[in-house]
Protein backbone atom coordinates (compact mmCIF):
# COMPACT_ATOMS: atom_id res chain seq x y z
CA UNK A 1 0.00 0.00 0.00
CA UNK A 2 1.39 3.43 -0.99
CA UNK A 3 1.01 6.59 1.09
CA UNK A 4 1.68 10.22 0.22
CA UNK A 5 2.76 11.69 3.55
CA UNK A 6 4.14 8.71 5.46
CA UNK A 7 6.72 6.27 4.08
CA UNK A 8 8.30 3.24 5.69
CA UNK A 9 10.92 0.61 5.04
CA UNK A 10 12.14 -2.45 6.91
CA UNK A 11 15.83 -3.06 7.71
CA UNK A 12 17.19 -5.75 10.05
CA UNK A 13 13.70 -6.54 11.29
CA UNK A 14 13.19 -2.87 12.21
CA UNK A 15 10.63 -0.63 10.49
CA UNK A 16 11.71 2.96 9.84
CA UNK A 17 8.66 5.22 9.50
CA UNK A 18 9.19 8.73 8.11
CA UNK A 19 6.77 11.63 8.12
CA UNK A 20 7.17 12.83 4.54
CA UNK A 21 6.17 16.49 4.26
CA UNK A 22 9.59 18.21 4.37
CA UNK A 23 8.31 21.28 2.51
CA UNK A 24 5.87 21.78 5.42
CA UNK A 25 8.44 20.82 8.08
CA UNK A 26 6.52 17.53 8.32
CA UNK A 27 3.50 19.21 9.90
CA UNK A 28 0.70 16.82 10.79
CA UNK A 29 -2.41 17.39 8.72
CA UNK A 30 -5.43 15.09 8.88
CA UNK A 31 -4.26 13.01 5.92
CA UNK A 32 -0.85 12.46 7.52
CA UNK A 33 -2.42 11.45 10.81
CA UNK A 34 -4.68 8.93 9.09
CA UNK A 35 -1.80 7.52 7.08
CA UNK A 36 0.28 7.17 10.24
CA UNK A 37 -2.50 5.14 11.82
CA UNK A 38 -2.77 2.93 8.74
CA UNK A 39 0.98 2.31 8.68
CA UNK A 40 0.96 1.17 12.30
CA UNK A 41 -1.99 -1.09 11.59
CA UNK A 42 0.07 -2.72 8.84
CA UNK A 43 3.13 -3.04 11.07
CA UNK A 44 1.11 -4.70 13.80
CA UNK A 45 0.67 -7.69 11.50
CA UNK A 46 4.19 -7.52 10.09
CA UNK A 47 7.06 -9.55 11.55
CA UNK A 48 9.11 -6.46 12.46
CA UNK A 49 10.32 -6.41 16.05
CA UNK A 50 10.70 -2.63 16.54
CA UNK A 51 9.71 0.67 14.93
CA UNK A 52 11.60 3.94 14.52
CA UNK A 53 9.69 7.14 13.73
CA UNK A 54 11.53 10.12 12.28
CA UNK A 55 10.96 13.07 9.97
CA UNK A 56 12.05 13.46 6.37
CA UNK A 57 14.80 16.01 5.83
CA UNK A 58 17.19 17.66 8.26
CA UNK A 59 15.13 20.47 9.80
CA UNK A 60 12.18 18.84 11.50
CA UNK A 61 10.90 15.68 13.11
CA UNK A 62 7.40 17.17 13.06
CA UNK A 63 7.11 20.92 13.49
CA UNK A 64 3.51 20.78 14.69
CA UNK A 65 0.01 20.34 13.38
CA UNK A 66 -1.21 22.02 10.20
CA UNK A 67 -2.43 25.43 11.43
CA UNK A 68 -4.49 26.05 8.30
CA UNK A 69 -6.62 23.04 9.24
CA UNK A 70 -6.75 23.91 12.94
CA UNK A 71 -7.87 27.45 12.13
CA UNK A 72 -11.18 26.10 10.84
CA UNK A 73 -12.09 24.20 14.02
CA UNK A 74 -15.00 25.09 16.27
CA UNK A 75 -16.01 23.55 19.59
CA UNK A 76 -17.64 20.47 18.08
CA UNK A 77 -15.03 19.77 15.41
CA UNK A 78 -12.26 20.67 17.84
CA UNK A 79 -13.29 17.90 20.20
CA UNK A 80 -13.43 15.38 17.36
CA UNK A 81 -10.02 16.54 16.12
CA UNK A 82 -8.49 16.19 19.58
CA UNK A 83 -10.03 12.78 20.19
CA UNK A 84 -8.85 11.52 16.79
CA UNK A 85 -5.28 12.61 17.51
CA UNK A 86 -5.42 11.07 20.97
CA UNK A 87 -6.71 7.81 19.52
CA UNK A 88 -3.83 7.58 17.03
CA UNK A 89 -1.15 8.43 19.58
CA UNK A 90 -2.69 6.08 22.14
CA UNK A 91 -2.41 3.34 19.53
CA UNK A 92 1.31 4.09 19.18
CA UNK A 93 1.84 4.27 22.94
CA UNK A 94 0.17 0.88 23.41
CA UNK A 95 1.78 -0.71 20.34
CA UNK A 96 3.10 -4.12 21.38
CA UNK A 97 6.41 -3.57 19.57
CA UNK A 98 8.84 -0.95 20.89
CA UNK A 99 8.56 2.43 19.16
CA UNK A 100 11.55 4.80 19.18
CA UNK A 101 11.27 8.46 18.18
CA UNK A 102 14.42 9.58 16.35
CA UNK A 103 13.95 13.32 16.74
CA UNK A 104 15.79 15.20 14.00
CA UNK A 105 15.16 18.89 14.51
CA UNK A 106 11.91 20.54 15.51
CA UNK A 107 9.37 18.56 17.53
CA UNK A 108 6.77 21.18 18.34
CA UNK A 109 3.07 20.87 19.16
CA UNK A 110 1.71 17.68 17.66
CA UNK A 111 5.29 16.65 16.87
CA UNK A 112 6.25 16.80 20.53
CA UNK A 113 3.09 14.86 21.35
CA UNK A 114 4.00 12.23 18.76
CA UNK A 115 7.45 11.86 20.31
CA UNK A 116 5.87 11.62 23.78
CA UNK A 117 3.64 8.77 22.62
CA UNK A 118 6.67 6.71 21.61
CA UNK A 119 8.25 4.35 24.13
CA UNK A 120 11.69 5.98 23.87
CA UNK A 121 13.15 9.15 22.40
CA UNK A 122 16.61 9.75 20.94
CA UNK A 123 17.39 13.33 19.94
CA UNK A 124 19.94 14.81 17.57
CA UNK A 125 21.97 17.70 18.91
CA UNK A 126 19.88 20.18 16.93
CA UNK A 127 16.55 18.83 18.19
CA UNK A 128 14.12 21.18 19.88
CA UNK A 129 10.92 20.24 21.68
CA UNK A 130 7.96 22.33 22.76
CA UNK A 131 4.22 22.70 23.24
CA UNK A 132 3.63 26.20 21.84
CA UNK A 133 -0.15 25.85 21.49
CA UNK A 134 -0.65 28.57 24.12
CA UNK A 135 0.56 31.09 21.51
CA UNK A 136 -2.42 30.12 19.34
CA UNK A 137 -4.96 30.42 22.13
CA UNK A 138 -4.97 26.63 22.53
CA UNK A 139 -3.68 23.82 24.69
CA UNK A 140 -2.05 20.58 23.54
CA UNK A 141 -4.82 18.31 22.30
CA UNK A 142 -3.19 15.02 21.32
CA UNK A 143 -2.25 13.90 24.83
CA UNK A 144 0.49 16.42 25.56
CA UNK A 145 -0.96 17.76 28.81
CA UNK A 146 -1.06 14.23 30.20
CA UNK A 147 2.12 12.63 28.86
CA UNK A 148 4.47 15.58 29.40
CA UNK A 149 3.38 15.96 33.03
CA UNK A 150 3.89 12.25 33.68
CA UNK A 151 7.23 12.05 31.90
CA UNK A 152 8.99 15.01 33.51
CA UNK A 153 6.84 16.40 36.35
CA UNK A 154 3.69 18.51 36.58
CA UNK A 155 5.49 21.72 37.56
CA UNK A 156 7.94 21.66 34.67
CA UNK A 157 5.24 20.56 32.26
CA UNK A 158 3.05 23.43 33.42
CA UNK A 159 5.88 25.90 32.78
CA UNK A 160 6.56 24.67 29.26
CA UNK A 161 2.86 24.45 28.34
CA UNK A 162 1.97 27.88 29.77
CA UNK A 163 4.96 29.71 28.27
CA UNK A 164 5.25 27.79 25.01
CA UNK A 165 9.02 28.05 25.34
CA UNK A 166 11.16 25.55 23.37
CA UNK A 167 13.38 22.95 25.02
CA UNK A 168 16.75 22.27 23.43
CA UNK A 169 18.21 18.77 23.20
CA UNK A 170 20.53 18.98 26.21
CA UNK A 171 17.82 20.41 28.45
CA UNK A 172 15.42 17.72 27.20
CA UNK A 173 17.97 15.10 28.26
CA UNK A 174 18.57 16.76 31.63
CA UNK A 175 14.87 16.75 32.55
CA UNK A 176 14.27 13.20 31.29
CA UNK A 177 12.32 14.08 28.17
CA UNK A 178 14.74 12.11 25.97
CA UNK A 179 16.80 8.99 26.59
CA UNK A 180 19.96 10.26 24.91
CA UNK A 181 21.35 12.99 22.67
CA UNK A 182 23.60 12.04 19.74
CA UNK A 183 25.44 13.92 16.98
CA UNK A 184 23.20 14.93 14.10
CA UNK A 185 24.78 12.53 11.63
CA UNK A 186 24.50 9.55 13.97
CA UNK A 187 20.83 9.79 14.93
CA UNK A 188 19.44 7.02 12.75
CA UNK A 189 22.43 4.72 13.36
CA UNK A 190 22.13 5.07 17.14
CA UNK A 191 18.38 4.58 16.96
CA UNK A 192 18.90 1.45 14.88
CA UNK A 193 21.45 0.12 17.38
CA UNK A 194 18.91 0.44 20.17
CA UNK A 195 16.10 -1.05 18.09
CA UNK A 196 18.22 -4.02 16.97
CA UNK A 197 19.34 -4.67 20.55
CA UNK A 198 15.72 -4.80 21.72
CA UNK A 199 14.74 -6.90 18.70
CA UNK A 200 17.26 -9.53 19.81
CA UNK A 201 15.42 -10.07 23.10
CA UNK A 202 12.55 -12.45 23.75
CA UNK A 203 9.57 -10.79 22.14
CA UNK A 204 7.04 -12.26 24.56
CA UNK A 205 8.89 -10.51 27.37
CA UNK A 206 9.23 -7.30 25.33
CA UNK A 207 5.48 -7.18 24.76
CA UNK A 208 4.82 -7.90 28.42
CA UNK A 209 7.24 -5.19 29.56
CA UNK A 210 5.60 -2.55 27.37
CA UNK A 211 2.17 -3.50 28.65
CA UNK A 212 3.35 -3.57 32.28
CA UNK A 213 5.03 -0.16 32.16
CA UNK A 214 2.07 1.39 30.38
CA UNK A 215 -0.33 -0.05 32.95
CA UNK A 216 1.08 2.45 35.45
CA UNK A 217 -0.61 5.19 33.43
CA UNK A 218 -3.93 3.56 32.63
CA UNK A 219 -5.82 4.12 35.86
CA UNK A 220 -6.42 7.84 35.42
CA UNK A 221 -5.12 8.57 31.94
CA UNK A 222 -8.44 7.95 30.19
CA UNK A 223 -10.15 10.58 32.32
CA UNK A 224 -7.24 12.95 31.68
CA UNK A 225 -7.54 12.56 27.92
CA UNK A 226 -11.31 13.15 28.07
CA UNK A 227 -10.79 16.36 30.02
CA UNK A 228 -8.04 17.48 27.63
CA UNK A 229 -10.28 16.97 24.59
CA UNK A 230 -13.12 18.86 26.31
CA UNK A 231 -10.90 21.82 27.15
CA UNK A 232 -9.23 21.81 23.72
CA UNK A 233 -12.65 21.99 22.07
CA UNK A 234 -13.67 24.89 24.32
CA UNK A 235 -10.55 26.76 23.23
CA UNK A 236 -11.63 26.23 19.61
CA UNK A 237 -14.78 28.30 20.26
CA UNK A 238 -12.82 31.27 21.66
CA UNK A 239 -11.93 34.52 19.93
CA UNK A 240 -8.35 34.13 21.16
CA UNK A 241 -8.04 30.86 19.24
CA UNK A 242 -9.25 32.43 16.00
CA UNK A 243 -6.89 35.36 16.51
CA UNK A 244 -3.92 33.15 17.40
CA UNK A 245 -4.22 30.82 14.43
CA UNK A 246 -5.03 33.65 12.00
CA UNK A 247 -2.01 35.61 13.21
CA UNK A 248 0.20 32.56 12.69
CA UNK A 249 -1.04 32.10 9.12
CA UNK A 250 -0.69 35.82 8.42
CA UNK A 251 2.81 35.91 9.99
CA UNK A 252 2.03 38.60 12.56
CA UNK A 253 1.94 38.89 16.33
CA UNK A 254 -1.46 37.94 17.81
CA UNK A 255 -3.56 40.36 19.84
CA UNK A 256 -5.43 38.34 22.45
CA UNK A 257 -8.51 39.72 24.22
CA UNK A 258 -9.17 36.96 26.72
CA UNK A 259 -12.46 36.00 25.09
Amino acid sequence: MDFDNVVFEVNDNVAIVRINRPDKLNALNIQTMNELRQVFSLLKHNDVAAVIITGMGQKAFVAGADITEINRLDEETGRLFSERGQDIFNYIENFEKPVIAAVNGYAFGGGCELALSCHMRIASENAKFGQPEINLGLIPGFGGTQRLARLINPGRAMEYILTGEPIDAQEAYRIGLVNKVVPNGELLDKSMELAVKIASKGQVAVRAAIKAVNSMLDHSQKEGFEEEAKLFSECCSSEDFKEGTSAFIEKRKPTFTGK
